[in-house]
């Protein structure tokens, strides 16, 4: 099980207003709509997709990691690693 496997269906249901949020920058491109207004809105889009990706290491965080230095060894130092290498991904 996975850390987010409690909150699987508010993460998709996220994920499908971010998809429903970028066919909508498509079609503001399509109708050539006002730069401005397109970049705003990819900036929505893009504080949505931070705000699952920050919402899912925090999950991860907390079971994965935490169980893994509960136990100790090297999982533990591999998780952190793990979490520290997505940590710097997403900054």
């Amino acid at each position: 099980m996975h850390g987010y496997t409690d909150n699987k269906d508010a993460h998709l249901r996220r994920l499908k207003r971010i998809e429903g949020q970028v066919r909508g920058l498509q079609r503001m491109i399509e109708n050539d709509d006002y730069c401005i207004d397109v970049l705003t809105q990819i900036s929505a889009a893009t504080r949505a997709l931070q705000a699952v990706s920050l919402g899912l290491l925090d999950e991860h965080l907390k079971h994965c990691v935490s169980e893994a230095i509960t136990e100790g060894g090297t999982k533990a130092d591999e998780k952190i690693a793990e979490a520290s290498n997505a940590i710097a991904r997403l900054v």
